[in-house]
């Protein structure tokens, strides 16, 4: 079965084209485009979908009503995996995406609805319970993390500043061994030794471990 979306973008060319692009993968089903917060809420309750690929800001504010859409869900349709897209790598917009939890949310920059190899991977992690989070987004809150006196991010080696924006970024142990060409019991080790000098406790779901980092990074900047 394909996994459902319900797309919310309020710009009708960009809907068109994002919707239409969706539709060109057979393991996607656009079940409906909205083009405000409202619609978007209407059309979760009308054809739950398993995930909600949405625009950060749309009428009526055009402010964060997508991250204010998503917490919502939260509360009301826990199952429905959420995508937000945004124009900014701001990281203060994906920690309060984030902060009633990682699971089932994504935060990517709209530069990547291009790629569609990129939507397409944020939206099985979703479905699938897991979370995203842009790498650009990652390597700012990494950026200015480093920069803090004394912060124990400088005691990491380039190795493990490697596998820590992968594991950021939403990514399993098979996908981090996969992408540095590394084995899995490598990973593995070099997490723990990761979550040892951040004085973080050890998580195995990947969207607990997100969150667990991309707090770090935002409270150590």
């Amino acid at each position: 079965m394909p996994i459902r979306i319900v797309l919310a973008e309020d710009q009708y060319l960009v809907r068109e084209g994002l919707s239409r692009l969706l539709d060109t993968r057979d393991e996607l089903e656009v079940a409906a485009a909205c083009g405000d917060v409202d619609s978007l809420l209407d059309a979760v309750e009308a054809e739950r979908p398993d995930v909600v690929v949405t625009d950060i800001r749309m009428p009526p504010g055009g402010t964060d009503e997508g991250i204010q859409a998503a917490i919502r869900l939260r509360e009301t349709h826990p199952e429905v995996g959420v995508v937000v897209l945004s124009q900014y790598a701001v990281p203060g917009y994906a920690l309060a995406l984030l902060e009633g939890g990682s699971e089932r949310r994504a935060y990517l920059l709209k530069e990547r609805v291009t790629d569609i190899a990129q939507i397409v991977a944020a939206v099985e992690a979703v479905a699938e319970g897991g979370s995203m989070l842009d790498p650009k987004v990652v390597d700012a809150l990494v950026a200015e993390s480093a920069r803090a006196e004394g912060s124990p991010l400088n005691e990491l080696t380039p190795r493990e500043r490697d596998v820590l924006r992968e594991m950021a970024e939403g990514k399993n142990n098979a996908a981090i061994a996969e992408a540095l060409v590394l084995t899995e019991r490598s990973v593995e080790k070099v997490i723990h030794s990761i979550f040892l000098k951040l004085g973080l406790g050890w998580e195995t779901a990947v969207h607990k471990r997100v969150k667990a980092v991309v707090l770090y990074l935002a409270e150590s900047s």
